[in-house]
């Protein structure tokens, strides 16, 4: 049978949108195959919290969102997402601004932001999960001979005082260093240079660069904040548990919430994950090197701070309602099931000894513990309150203010939360895991 030139043009067309299809199946299959094999099941997992502000309950928040649409636009942020529960129940999930000025995308709930430092409170987590286990104990060494970590990787320790560190000196940053010479997990053009190996550094490399040189105080005797304590808190997690930090935390803390959605950040705009918001810097920020070594200045939130390799010291990214969500496991309440004993909700805390809170950053007399993290195009904020409401607010830009911005928003939402006289009757945690209506069994 002779086809028409009309029937000819359109099978022509047919065949070359098979063949396209078949090479979008081909790319995405092989790039399925060249990750780890954990990633495939994780990763590619459909994203639960597709929250968006029209989810919420009309009538309630117009003040609370007028507030910080003018809060982040006197500072100049580009976009924030916030997230509130009361009594264990999501009330509130709204976006300000813009998740990528560019394309003029709107903040939603949905958006995963870098959480900065609050990676410290899940790190910490994810340490007292092993002790509730039995796996692990505060008091054990982390290096040397009877050490964690393996001594083949860190045979030349300078200061013999380094044997004296714990997993308990880690958590509240008195494991011995300071940043008087610079902060090791900032600082990977130095030490690649120095340790002979090619840009950026591992955090092996860095860790056995800081056992390189003496301490600069006797573990437990004082605190100075450390990035790197919470990087080599990482690193035992891996050890004491048989498993990348990143798949402990998610497999073995956030999956029996229902979170699926929570990654360490990759380093560039390209290495995004998907709606991740895009990051801004203060407009006079300085650029760096390229934390690759190619001589190119580049933004410190784009290629220019190894945001992966912080880990567990500053390397998460999430979104504000499954934060709320994980913060509500380690609360120590009884609105939800904590994943954690009382015991360690106790020691991160209350018990915490006198160098301040473990994971936190600090809690004040009225019993709220907070959690605050920044870096260059990041700003976080979480805190648990006394009187059950959790909230968390999380921000694509940085402000001069620097590590003090965070505390500043703090401020605002405490005044924005004491205005705010009626609440919604409503568990916005419902429209994306109805499984939530079924609490998980509670800790002993």
């Amino acid at each position: 049978m002779k086809l028409s030139r009309r029937h000819k043009n359109r099978l022509k067309r047919v065949v070359q949108v098979g063949v396209i299809l078949l090479l979008i199946l081909k790319n995405i299959f092989t790039g399925l195959s060249d990750r780890p094999e954990w990633t495939r099941d994780l990763r590619e997992y459909p994203a639960r919290n597709l929250l968006t502000r029209a989810d919420n309950v009309p009538g309630y928040f117009g003040g609370l969102e007028r507030r910080l649409e003018r809060f982040i636009r006197r500072w100049e942020i580009p976009g924030a997402s916030v997230a509130i529960a009361r009594n264990g129940k999501l009330v509130y999930a709204g976006g300000m601004g813009y998740a990528d000025m560019d394309t003029e995308t709107p903040a939603e709930p949905l958006h995963l932001f870098r959480i900065a430092s609050v990676s410290k409170l899940i790190t910490a987590a994810a340490v007292f999960h092993l002790v509730d286990e039995g796996k692990l104990s505060l008091d054990s060494r982390v290096f040397g001979p009877e050490g964690i970590l393996d001594t083949t990787l860190y045979p030349d320790i300078a200061d013999p005082r380094a044997l004296q560190i714990t997993v308990g000196h880690l958590l509240d940053h008195s494991g011995g260093w300071t940043t008087r010479w610079g902060d090791h997990m900032f600082i990977p053009d130095v030490i690649a240079e120095e340790m002979g190996v090619p840009p950026p550094p591992s955090i092996e490399t860095i860790i056995a660069f800081a056992l390189g040189k003496p301490l600069h105080f006797t573990p437990g005797s004082w605190s100075s904040y450390s990035n790197l304590g919470y990087a080599i808190l990482g690193e035992v997690v891996e050890q004491v548990s048989g498993m990348e930090y990143e798949r402990y935390v998610r497999q073995e803390l956030m999956e029996p919430l229902g979170i699926r959605d929570f990654y360490i950040a990759g380093n560039t705009r390209e290495e995004a994950s998907v709606r991740e918001v895009s990051y801004y810097e203060t407009g006079n920020a300085e650029k760096i090197p390229s934390l690759d070594g190619s001589g190119e200045l580049v933004p410190r939130s784009n290629g220019g701070n190894d945001v992966r390799t912080l880990g567990g010291a500053g390397g998460w990214i999430a979104t504000s309602v499954d934060l709320v969500k994980f913060i509500l496991s380690i609360d120590g309440m009884d609105s939800r099931p904590d994943i954690l004993s009382r015991e360690s909700v106790w020691k991160m805390t209350e018990g915490s000894g006198i160098w301040g809170p473990l994971g936190w950053r600090g809690m004040d007399y009225h019993g709220n513990w907070y959690r605050t993290g920044s870096f260059a195009g990041s700003s976080a904020i979480a805190e648990r309150r006394a009187d059950s409401i959790t909230w968390v607010v999380l921000m694509n830009g940085s402000a001069w203010k620097g590590a003090d911005f965070p505390l500043m928003v703090r401020q605002e939402m405490q005044r924005i939360l004491h205005s705010i006289k009626n609440w919604p009757e409503v568990d916005l945690f419902l429209k994306v895991d109805p499984a939530l209506a079924e609490p998980l069994h509670s800790f002993p």
